[in-house]
């Protein structure tokens, strides 16, 4: 369980990197898994918890008018009701499984992403940007 924001995801890939590297045998049982931590939280008569800049935007448009919006900087900034209802409670939660499909290409992933070389990691960030919540 990372922050939602992109700081959060470079500590998942760190994390993920330890658990390829010094403990696969945890990947290829089923045993990772990545919390999904909500970004937003909108409140206009019950709360809404909403996990991108799209889904905020759309949730205000539905409920129109004027609604209070928190933008979650980290898990740390939520309250234990709000964490174990949005993160941690096994009825509600968002998790997500890590599974290895391609070890040998997943390596190469790791390494680079991991790596002394910035140039790939560059290319890499850019090619795939257009997928990822960017924290602005």
């Amino acid at each position: 369980m990372c922050d939602a924001d992109v700081d959060g995801q470079h500590i998942t890939t760190l994390l993920l990197t330890f658990f390829f590297r010094y403990a696969p045998q945890l990947i290829e049982s089923g045993n990772i898994f990545i919390a999904v931590a909500p970004l937003f939280r909108i409140r206009k008569g019950k709360d809404f918890y909403l996990f991108s800049e799209e889904e905020k935007e759309k949730k205000l448009k539905e409920l129109g008018g004027k609604a209070d919006v928190q933008r979650f900087k980290g898990l740390g900034e939520m309250n234990a009701e709000q964490l174990w209802d949005t993160t941690m409670n096994p009825k509600t939660r968002i998790l997500k499984k890590v599974t290895v499909e391609d070890a040998v290409e997943d390596d190469k992933t790791f390494s680079m992403l991991m790596g002394d070389e910035v140039g790939p990691r560059r290319e890499f960030i850019q090619k795939n940007a257009h997928i990822a919540e960017l924290d602005l």
